[in-house]
């Protein structure tokens, strides 16, 4: 990891006011960004690359949430008292991150209610699919916790960044919490039923009707 340094390309008109509060610091593929459990001192900004969120849940187990992409926040909850990181995030491709000072962000979105309504709806979203992990970890079958898994990677943005070439079966599995094993076996049943296509990591949807009826009712 680079030493921080300041840094004043993060793309949001708003942190004009951020230049001697904000940090620049840039991680190669497969770093950790900051550690569930950990002191979290500042609020983080994506910049450029993709970045692993995941749950800690045992020794050696993990349960993947989200993929954190260019515009999003980490650690938001930070500015809200909450002083240790929730989760666990990790440089997915080689990326640039923001290190906000979390006081600092919090008066500018107190002074910038516009602002402000742009992050919460943001936030909004990201509280839904948390809610959808929930009920595809509490309620469905493996097909269907594998089928949701597979069409949120495959989410526009996501696909313009080649997202299944830097992700692992382990990591595929880690985002349907269920083993590799069923994993491997549930995609070549996929395969076979005509939904997506195999190719090597690659995994294309070929037909996203069925796949969603899998998730919905798997």
């Amino acid at each position: 990891m680079d030493n921080p340094e300041p840094y004043n390309d993060c793309r949001l008109e708003h942190f004009t006011d951020l230049d001697e509060h904000k940090t620049r610091v840039e991680y190669l593929k497969g770093e950790n960004i900051f550690k569930q459990g950990a002191f979290a001192p500042y609020v983080i900004y994506v910049v450029k690359g993709l970045v692993k969120v995941y749950l800690q849940t045992g020794f050696d187990k993990q349960i993947n949430i989200a993929i954190a992409k260019p515009g999003d926040f980490l650690a938001f909850a930070s500015i809200f008292g909450e002083n240790v990181h929730t989760y666990s995030t990790q440089a997915l491709t080689n990326a640039e991150i923001c290190m906000i000072e979390k006081e600092s962000l919090k008066k500018i979105l107190l002074d910038q209610p516009e602002f402000a309504l742009q992050i919460t709806s943001k936030n909004y979203r990201q509280e839904k699919h948390l809610l959808e992990i929930i009920k595809n970890v509490s309620y469905k079958q493996m097909r269907g916790k594998l089928a949701s898994a597979l069409l949120y990677l495959s989410q526009e943005d996501f696909l313009k960044e080649d997202i299944f070439s830097y992700l692992t079966r382990q990591d595929l599995a880690d985002f349907a919490s269920i083993s590799t094993e069923s994993a491997i076996k549930f995609l070549k049943e996929f395969e076979k039923e005509g939904m997506i296509a195999l190719n090597g990591k690659n995994i294309e949807i070929i037909d996203a009707k069925l796949l969603i009826g899998v998730s919905k009712n798997g």
